[in-house]
């Protein structure tokens, strides 16, 4: 007998809950039960729009959201600055929490988060997507075999996209008062979380912000990049920008192979995505090429990457719920070293680019 779905409740009519609305919808362990916004004519016309079950409740507040007892979980795609205050209470309130990421401003914020969901027995995961797909197993297999790949060495990661001049003017990532890390808490997060990914999450030692960093006329970063140092000498690198052309690159250096990736962010093509790899590369005679040549790896996937994500963190849910489980506390473990780094390339920043010890 099938189990029966995580009931979800939706704080915030961001563009970005869209997405998440539709995989919500199409995982097969979770069911939208609720939304609730600022404005109840927003709300309404949010869950008629997103093809919303029509016992859907719609909320004039996100209060109601949380009050709703029907509501099991719930999605917050709200400003980084209003996650503190509404994560929080969405623990206090017995509901498990899937938070967008940035998932704080710094970790002094997200420890007090993880607090309260560690003391009411939630669940908490960011939604960082692609960390779901299939695509991001089967190239950790590759980076885990001593053969092929060998010992970590360095990781290069980009994100960078370009909105245009209304969103630099007008999109909460560049205001300071709701997402003040800017393109360092939003396509920073992806790179950060990709170097650490690679590293099988163990932290470096130092980190150092790049010089000259661009921030708007608020002081909000809009490009940044740093270095990373582990004491075992591998070395990582990031830029991540709102003012330069799309790409979401991942190269992935060992002592026997390497790995690269186009589109880790968001995969091209929804249901299948490549990767590259090459093995004890040399170059061919007169060094005109070289051999092997890298291998196209496609990983094909019946379900999107975020709602994957929703599958994962129901199936958690429903086993706190139905069976008992304690809540996995890998996610939450993986989302404080990513803000800690985070952390410490702000910090970095702020001290005119000195190294920072990374505390965790």
């Amino acid at each position: 007998m099938a189990e029966p779905p995580v009931r979800f409740g939706i704080l915030g009519c961001a563009k970005i809950a869209r997405k998440l609305s539709r995989a919500i919808t199409l995982a097969p362990n979770s069911t939208i039960v609720a939304i609730g916004s600022r404005s109840l004519e927003k709300a309404i016309s949010f869950a008629r729009e997103n093809g919303f079950p029509a016992s859907a409740k719609v909320y004039g507040s996100y209060d109601g959201v949380l009050d709703d007892p029907d509501v099991e979980a719930v999605y917050i795609p709200l400003p980084t600055s209003l996650h503190l205050r509404w994560a929080v209470l969405a623990a206090q309130k017995k509901k498990h929490v899937l938070l967008d990421k940035p998932v704080a401003l710094n970790v002094k914020e997200l420890d007090i988060i993880l607090e309260a969901c560690e003391s009411s027995g939630v669940q908490f995961m960011d939604a960082t997507m692609w960390m779901h797909h299939p695509r991001t197993t089967q190239m950790r297999e590759f980076l885990s075999d001593p053969q092929k790949f060998g010992q970590l060495k360095a990781v290069h990661s980009i994100f960078s996209y370009v909105e245009g001049p209304e969103f630099l003017k007008n999109d909460i990532r560049v205001k300071p008062d709701l997402d003040a890390l800017g393109a360092l808490g939003d396509t920073g997060w992806y790179c950060t979380r990709a170097i650490l990914w690679a590293a099988e999450y163990e932290l470096p030692k130092t980190v150092t912000a790049l010089p000259d960093p661009e921030f708007n006329e608020a002081g909000v970063i809009l490009s940044c990049g740093a270095s990373l140092r582990w004491e075992d000498g591998k070395v990582a690198t990031f830029y991540c920008s709102f003012i330069t052309n799309l790409t979401m690159d991942i190269t992935v250096l060992g002592t026997n192979g390497n790995l690269r990736v186009h589109d880790f962010v968001i995969p091209y093509q929804e249901s299948a995505a490549p990767f590259y790899v090459t093995s004890n590369s040399k170059f061919v005679e007169l060094a005109i090429g070289c051999d092997p040549s890298p291998n196209e790896h496609i990983v094909g996937t019946d379900l999107p990457q975020e709602a994957l994500m929703v599958k994962e963190f129901s199936s958690l849910v429903g086993g706190i719920k139905l069976h008992g489980s304690k809540p996995e506390k890998k996610w939450p473990n993986i989302s404080r070293k990513t803000q800690a780094v985070i952390d410490a390339v702000k910090a970095s920043i702020d001290k005119g680019f000195e190294p920072i010890e990374v505390v965790f």
